[in-house]
């Protein structure tokens, strides 16, 4: 058998350029590749070697495809034209004889895919190809008509979408938590839509419903619950999962609440750090608690949660008669990238007899990792906990778990018990009907694409991605702190992969540090930032926080990205803002 790295299984050169040295090596694969996927692989050979016929530029018009005449599955016969023009959405499954043009159809929508896909990881190509929104609505009819347009239209309508999409898998897109293009779970995604079904009962989801309970199971594991014991689901998101939390812990408490609502509780009070994320408050105000009865904690100058101001103010919203019943931890801050000290906040939680909750959903990553879990101490300790694997992991988005300790909570929290889904006689277990305990009756497979890229990577695949993601922070922090026309927006190496600076133009640094220079240093970071979309060449976060103008926020979590990334990320900010 050829080695990993030997023989036509080397699909191209460690910068990604091809085989140039080998032109044998690289047709092998072609040949290998035709064999196996036809046109997609003669328009990947033509992508990647230059070889064949090269592709059609995006926006361009697709030519004839050709689609067989004979009755065999799949077809080995000779081909004929398939004009696009000419066909319409009728026309293809379920239409009768419709399998030939939708089974083309199809090949050319993921030959437009797949383009894209590659196109991502080349450093040659643009992060964004960025117009304006007036722009793009008058160099375009984006606008929806009565008459159906044709298959060669919405070829190209793929086409446009893609060309002004943001490259999320570009290895110098650095611009939010969730970074990076996994093959695996891309191809689990495209399974999951093919699939088209729903997440709420076992008879019509079983190997995704059996997925779940074994994903969710393996995750408190990881948190370090006894044997994985609890409960769980995933959710649309970080937002929802902490709501769900919110709910869970009043629930607890008020049990009268889900048939009475909130004239039935006295005043109910949560409490978070001042650098939470906002999603706290909106639970607050969707689940009629109320923004303010959200109580932000003192944080240090690192970001974290001050334990003895949280005591603090439990005591005083208990002296106030109100009724502290949440406080929400964050492991793994937005901006800073801080960890609350966890096991501090559990000893006052314990004490007072609160819900712990900990927001994990931008640090829960770090679990997979043995030499960073140690951050997230005490997390085991928590009620609830939310884990985003879209972003610290890589899964495609959306994929977002709530994690419960007491199991049967969640499902008396939310279950309403309807018959016409639940039915209570069916033939098999209904433990495994998980949909009653859900906020959602539709609810989206979020599970397969984590499930699926586990098993490709393994923990030690997780372990690696988040090692490197963190290592890269050091490296960028490493060059920068003493590094002139930068400063740290606090001192300290990194937790996580969040790196917080200013850079300070030439013409800003013999100026003295009064509000004069913080209000001219405000607009830097936007005009870059600005700079950079325009030239397309990267994109990178900012954003004031508290009495600190705008400063740049670092993050990595594309196990794409290098050193020459990081590299040319330093450049190019320098580049783009020395004149001003």
């Amino acid at each position: 058998m050829a080695s990993p790295g030997s023989g036509f299984w080397s699909f191209g050169s460690e910068d990604g350029s091809g085989d140039s040295e080998n032109p044998g090596t690289a047709r092998a694969w072609c040949q290998v590749a035709q064999k196996f996927t036809g046109g997609i692989g003669n328009k990947l050979c033509a992508l990647l070697y230059g070889d064949a016929e090269k592709p059609a530029e995006s926006g361009g018009s697709q030519p004839p495809r050709a689609a067989c005449t004979c009755d065999q599955k799949p077809c080995s016969c000779s081909k004929v034209d398939v004009n696009y023009a000419f066909l319409h959405a009728t026309d293809l499954l379920p239409a009768c004889d419709g399998e030939r043009p939708t089974l083309a159809f199809l090949q050319d929508v993921m030959n437009i895919l797949l383009q894209y896909v590659v196109k991502s990881f080349d450093r040659s190509t643009k992060v964004i190809d960025f117009h304006y929104p007036n722009e793009l609505l008058q160099e375009y009819n984006w606008e929806l008509a009565d008459q159906p347009q044709n298959l060669e239209e919405i070829l190209m309508h793929c086409q446009t979408t893609l060309k002004y999409a943001i490259k999320t898998g570009h290895p110098r897109y650095f611009n939010q938590l969730s970074t990076g293009l996994d093959m695996v779970g891309l191809a689990a995604d495209w399974l999951t839509s093919t699939a088209n079904t729903n997440m709420f009962t076992y008879e019509i989801a079983p190997v995704f419903v059996l997925l779940e309970y074994v994903t969710l199971k393996k995750m408190r594991e990881i948190i370090g619950w006894p044997g994985g014991s609890g409960d769980g689901i995933f959710s649309p998101g970080g937002a929802i999962s902490n709501m769900y939390a919110m709910m869970i812990a009043r629930f607890k408490m008020f049990p009268e609440v889900k048939e009475k609502g909130m004239a039935a509780v006295p005043r109910l009070i949560a409490f978070t750090s001042e650098h939470s994320h906002f999603s706290l408050k909106k639970g607050a105000a969707a689940l009629g608690i109320g923004t303010d009865s959200v109580i932000l904690i003192k944080c240090d100058e690192r970001g974290k949660m001050i334990p003895s101001d949280l005591e603090r103010r439990i005591l005083e919203a208990k002296q106030k008669g109100f009724v502290p019943f949440l406080v929400s931890a964050t492991a793994g801050t937005t901006v800073y990238g801080a960890f609350d000290p966890l096991l501090a906040v559990a000893d006052i939680c314990k004490k007072y007899k609160i819900w712990m909750h900990v927001d994990a959903a931008w640090g829960g990553g770090l679990l997979m990792s043995r030499k960073h879990k140690w951050k997230l101490s005490g997390v085991e300790r928590a009620n609830s906990v939310t884990w985003n694997p879209h972003k610290m992991m890589g899964v495609p988005l959306q994929c977002s778990a709530l994690l419960v300790r007491e199991e049967g909570l969640m499902q008396n929290c939310n279950q309403m018990h309807a018959s016409y889904l639940f039915q209570q006689d069916k033939h098999y277990d209904l433990s495994y009907d998980t949909g009653d305990k859900a906020l959602q009756c539709g609810r989206h497979v979020d599970v397969f694409k984590l499930w699926l890229m586990w098993r490709a990577k393994g923990t030690t695949g997780f372990e690696a991605h988040v090692d490197k993601c963190l290592e890269l922070a050091e490296y960028l922090y490493n060059i920068i702190k003493n590094r002139e026309g930068y400063e740290m927006v606090f001192d300290g190496k990194p937790q996580h992969t969040n790196v917080c600076f200013w850079y300070i133009p030439p013409s800003l640094r013999t100026l003295e540090d009064n509000e004069e220079r913080m209000s001219r240093l405000s607009k830097v970071a936007p005009v870059i930032k600005a700079r950079m979309m325009e030239y397309g060449t990267t994109m990178v976060s900012y954003q004031p926080l508290g009495d600190k103008v705008n400063f740049f926020r670092m993050v990595i979590s594309n196990p794409a990205a290098t050193h020459q990334d990081i590299d040319f990320l330093i450049e190019e900010i320098e580049r783009l803002g020395q004149d001003l």
